[in-house]
């Protein structure tokens, strides 16, 4: 079951006390549990970055050392109410508008001609992007669906969008982007799903109402165990696995093939490989697999 994101308070962020320096110890006690809670490997040349990412949590909350913040993480409370906070700030959301653009492009002209061949008007066309961050994925997505939808009647499509930071998906939500952050969206497509902000000394823009109804956003783990109620025909999950190791990989990929209609797609990032692993796949383009069929 994937949970609706919800809003959090925006902490205090006060500088009026020193926090102390990591020690190897806490270092450690953090790595593995990022490890166990999300999959990503926390090697110890991550151990400045983790500092810099966690004292904003550590001043939210007035702790004046990682010891007491780690602490307080592995207490029941802390486990209850902080553990959605750490993590939002630990992970790294990267992504924009048409990114790897040749996806889109198989997407248009041969996974959705052959997809609508066989199933016709039948059904919804299912779609996940799994590891959404800001949106800026699935609303491209969106995009080249409803251009897809208009020059073929009757096709139907939904799409799911997930992340475990309940902060970027509030900003996807939100779906309010900088000018700058737009520009690889093509200027018909500009013109027919962005909207400029009334006010022209912001350079804004918030994706179209329409297309926003087309994607549920919600928060996802995967390291969880999770299930739908019916199998995905296409699943976007790019530039995610890289932050994991590869018996991680092969798990997570694993979930997804259980998921995954048998004829259906996956499409992962440029620099990711499932070379070696024994899944269900087969590659039809770089870095594209189609689930084998029973």
């Amino acid at each position: 079951m994937v949970t609706t994101a919800s809003s959090a308070a925006e902490p205090g962020d006060s500088q009026s006390y020193r926090i102390g320096s990591m020690t190897e110890r806490d270092f450690k006690r953090f790595s593995e549990f990022i490890h166990r809670e999300c999959g990503i490997k926390m090697p110890p040349g991550k151990k400045t970055m983790l500092e810099a990412r966690l004292q904003k949590r550590l001043r939210a909350l007035e702790l004046e050392s990682y010891a007491q913040y780690c602490d307080y993480i592995f207490s029941p409370g802390g486990m209850e109410t902080e553990l959605i906070h750490m993590l939002d700030v630990v992970t790294t959301n990267t992504t924009d508008f048409f990114r790897e653009p040749r996806h889109f492009d198989l997407l248009r002209d041969s996974v959705l001609p052959a997809w609508h061949g066989r199933f016709g008007n039948s059904r919804e066309m299912r779609f996940w992007s799994a590891g959404c961050s800001t949106g800026e994925e699935p609303y491209t997505l969106a995009m080249v669906l409803s251009e897809y939808a208009a020059a073929s009647s009757g096709f139907h499509f939904s799409v799911l969008a997930t992340d475990i930071s309940t902060r970027v998906l509030q900003h996807a939500l939100r779906a309010v982007y900088s000018m700058d952050k737009v520009e690889p969206v093509p200027m018909p497509l500009k013109k027919k799903y962005l909207l400029r902000s009334k006010d022209k000394s912001k350079a804004l823009v918030r994706i179209v109402g329409e297309l926003r109804s087309k994607i549920s956003f919600g928060r996802l783990n995967f390291m969880e165990s999770f299930s739908f109620d019916q199998p995905m025909d296409v699943i976007f999950c790019r530039n995610v696995m890289i932050y994991f190791e590869r018996s991680t990989q092969e798990e997570l990929l694993t979930k997804f093939c259980a998921n995954l209609r048998a004829g259906g797609h996956l499409f992962i990032g440029h620099s990711e490989s499932l070379t070696g692993m024994n899944l269900p796949l087969r590659q039809i383009a770089p870095t594209v697999y189609e689930r084998e069929k029973r």
